[in-house]
């Protein structure tokens, strides 16, 4: 049974943009801890935890597991206990998902054939925001764009996005849908967080100027921006991971020093590092969501009591810009200028 109080206003809701669909602060991500071959009670509890609390936007992929396509399926087996009136579910393709040469990047081919496996692998008619996960070079945006214009007409999508454009390559695609009459692109999808503010140049202007909504990634940089990395590496965690996407630069003494730093001033603010990092990505308005990922319903809990802080002083606006400045991090793997 779901809670029946789950909007009473512990939850903020904002617009997508100037589009009239409303997502909560706080987004749950599906990227870690739902794959496997069956659901398991934990992803149920999480699924439950999060609908109760008031997040009612859950976020996937095609290539999300391990292995991939495994967290559809599960998440999708979870989703169907919950009202579908009133949860938004998105979906992904752009990364390989099979082999050959149709089975990853931006074709028609690709985009729609990875829609109709989703779709079959949540067991849905349609999910509520369909994105392209990455821009593909060697595919005009007229046709990664139509594709998403073609999964709106036959009613598989609600609403379409993008994923880890670049401000250049988010121009281009918008204004191919403007010139086509496609479906406007109504949200983006980049990696932001204290420790990766590239969308901060130009980005938040494009998407600002064209009424985009915004869906911050990675918000806690794969948990560094937690307190699981201030005293050492723990075992088990991300970083002892191969192929983690936390890097030997990631971890240097001077970067420790500074997440330490962000602690204390999180500590005073009365807030858990995790807590105040994602209070900062939202303190923005164009940020539509901040997108968290878990292992636990307590994760969960606790992740969204940031939205009771969402302001800062000046005074911690400065410290957190000087602190954050003063070290540099190797490249993103994702789309950055």
């Amino acid at each position: 049974m779901s809670d029946d109080n789950r909007y009473d206003g512990r939850m903020p809701y904002r617009k997508c943009g100037k589009w009239g669909l409303k997502l909560p602060a706080i987004t749950l991500g599906c990227w870690h801890n739902f794959g496997g071959s069956a659901p398991t009670a934990n992803q149920r509890a999480m699924i439950q935890t999060a609908f109760d609390a008031g997040i009612t936007h859950f976020d996937l992929a095609n290539n999300y597991g391990p292995p991939p396509g495994s967290a559809e399926e599960n998440v999708g087996q979870l989703l169907r206990e919950l009202p579908r009136d009133e949860i938004i579910v998105s979906s992904k393709a752009g990364y390989l998902m099979w082999p050959g040469p149709y089975g990853e990047y931006g074709s028609r081919k690709y985009l729609l054939a990875s829609l109709d496996q989703s779709l079959k692998r949540l067991g849905m008619d349609y999910v509520d925001i369909f994105y392209s996960h990455r821009f593909d070079s060697e595919t005009p945006l007229e046709e990664t764009m139509g594709a998403l214009e073609t999964a709106v007409k036959q009613g598989k999508a609600l609403y379409t996005g993008i994923s880890s454009y670049t401000s250049d390559q988010s121009i281009a695609a918008i204004q191919t849908c403007a010139a086509k009459g496609f479906q406007p692109l109504i949200i983006h999808q980049p990696n932001y967080s204290l420790l990766n503010r590239w969308i901060e140049k130009r980005l938040l202007n494009v998407t600002g100027l064209h009424g985009m909504g915004v869906i911050a990634f990675c918000p806690l940089y794969q948990g560094l921006l937690t307190d699981k990395y201030l005293n050492g590496i723990p075992a088990g965690s991300r970083a002892t991971v191969t192929g983690s996407l936390l890097r030997e630069g990631d971890l240097r003494p001077e970067v420790i020093e500074v997440v330490r730093k962000l602690a204390e001033l999180a500590r005073q603010r009365g807030q858990t590092l995790a807590q105040m990092a994602l209070s900062w990505v939202l303190r923005d308005s164009r940020v539509t969501t901040a997108l968290i990922g878990a292992s636990s319903p307590q994760q969960i809990l606790e992740n969204v009591e940031c939205v009771k802080k969402l302001s800062f002083t000046r005074e911690e606006l400065q410290q957190i810009d000087a602190w954050t400045s003063s070290i540099e991090l190797p490249a993103s793997p994702w789309a950055t200028e």
